[in-house]
C-alpha cells in the first residue's frame, strides 16, 4: 500500500474511502429512540433523543464491510488474484468473505473454535474456506501468518492499518450527512481492535471539532483502555466477555495511535449491562448483537452521560447474533 501505516488517518482518506465504497455497501439508517437512563427507564422529555447509526443492517450485518470493500478495492488485480486471507471471530471474516465474492477472487478465513455459528456459516456461504484455529485473536492471527507463508494470498487485517480505518471512519461522514442541522455533541463506538473508533474520531475531531468522542469496551476485554493507561499497546493474558467481537487481547499500533491522539476516552461496560442493551434495543425492534450493543450499555448502565450539547449519537456495529442466545436474553 503506498501510505505510510505509521500516519493518523486524515479526513480526507475518509473521503476517498468513501467515494470508493458507496455503491457497494449501504448508506445505514440513523434513527432517533427515547435516550436510555440507568435501569432502563426511557427519557420523559421528548427532546431528549438518542440517534442510532444501525451499523447492524449493514451489508453481512457489520460495519467491517466498510473497511473490508475499501481495502481491497486499493489491491492491485495480481494482489487480489493471489486470494485474500485473513482472521476473524466472525464479522471482518464474513466482510472478506463479502469483497472476495464481489471481486471474483478466492478467501480463507481464520476464525476462533468458538466462533458463533451464525458467523461462520455466514462466511462459509460467502464462498470462503474457514479454518479453525484457537480461541484468541493472537492464536487465529499466528495461523494465518503460518497459511500466508505457506500457501501464499494477500493478508487482509481485521483494524491495524490505515485502508481498513479509512473505510471504517466512512460511518462517522454519514452521521454527520444525516444529522444535517444538527451538529452531534457526542459519538459513542465499540472498541474491538479499535478500527472503528480511529476512524470514527478521525472524522469527528475534523467535522466537529467540539464533540466528544468515546470509545466502549467489555471490562473483561480492556486491551484499549489498559493501553491508553499505560502508554503504549498492551496484550492481555486473558479476555472474558459475551462480546466475542471485542475481545482481541491487543490493539493495533495505529489504532492504539488514534486512540490516544484523538479520542476524548475509553469506559468500560459489564456483560451485565451488554445483556440489558441488546434487550433494549430489541424492545425497538432492532437486533443487535452483544458487540454493537456495547454503546448503548455504557449509556443504560450510566458509564456516560448524555451529551449535554448537541446530539447523542450510539452506533450500533452490527446485528450477527445466535437467535437462540437472542431468544434466552429476551426471555431472561
Amino acid at each position: 500500500m503506498s501510505r505510510a501505516a505509521t500516519a493518523l488517518v486524515s479526513i480526507a482518506d475518509v473521503e476517498d474511502a468513501y467515494a470508493r465504497i458507496r455503491g457497494a455497501v449501504r448508506r445505514t439508517p440513523l434513527i432517533p429512540a427515547p435516550l436510555p437512563r440507568p435501569g432502563g427507564r426511557a427519557a420523559t422529555d421528548a427532546g431528549e433523543t438518542l440517534w442510532l447509526k444501525c451499523e447492524n443492517l449493514q451489508r453481512v450485518s457489520a460495519f467491517k464491510a466498510r473497511g473490508a470493500y475499501n481495502f481491497v478495492s486499493r489491491l492491485s488485480p495480481a494482489e487480489r488474484a493471489a486470494g485474500l486471507l485473513t482472521y476473524s471471530s466472525g464479522n471482518h471474516a464474513q466482510a472478506v468473505a463479502w469483497a472476495a465474492r464481489e471481486f471474483g477472487v478466492s478467501a480463507r478465513i481464520v476464525m476462533p473454535v468458538d466462533a458463533p455459528d451464525v458467523k461462520r456459516t455466514a462466511t462459509i456461504a460467502l464462498g470462503a474456506e474457514v479454518v479453525l484455529e484457537g480461541t484468541t485473536s493472537s492464536e487465529r492471527k499466528a495461523r494465518a501468518e503460518q497459511i500466508q507463508r505457506e500457501a501464499g494470498g494477500t493478508m487482509v487485517p481485521p483494524f491495524d492499518d490505515p485502508d481498513i480505518i479509512a473505510g471504517q471512519g466512512t460511518v462517522a461522514l454519514e452521521v454527520v450527512e444525516q444529522l444535517g442541522t444538527r451538529k452531534p455533541g457526542m459519538v459513542l463506538a465499540p472498541i474491538g481492535g479499535g478500527g472503528q473508533l480511529s476512524g470514527v474520531a478521525a472524522v469527528v475531531r475534523r467535522r466537529c471539532p467540539e464533540a466528544e468522542v468515546i470509545g466502549v469496551e467489555p471490562a473483561g476485554a480492556a486491551s484499549m483502555l489498559r493501553s491508553l493507561e499505560h502508554g503504549a499497546p498492551v496484550t492481555l493474558d486473558r479476555v472474558s466477555t459475551v462480546a466475542d467481537g471485542l475481545n482481541p487481547v491487543r490493539p493495533g499500533d495505529l489504532t492504539f495511535a488514534h486512540c490516544r491522539d484523538l479520542v476524548d476516552r475509553v469506559v468500560t461496560v459489564e456483560d451485565d449491562a451488554i445483556r440489558d442493551a441488546v434487550r433494549w434495543l430489541f424492545g425497538l425492534r432492532l437486533v443487535v448483537e452483544p458487540s454493537g450493543a456495547a454503546t448503548v450499555a455504557a449509556l443504560l448502565s450510566g458509564v456516560v452521560d448524555p451529551a449535554a450539547q448537541g446530539e447523542t449519537v450510539a452506533i450500533l456495529s452490527g446485528g450477527n447474533i445466535e437467535p437462540a442466545l437472542l431468544a434466552e436474553w429476551i426471555r431472561g
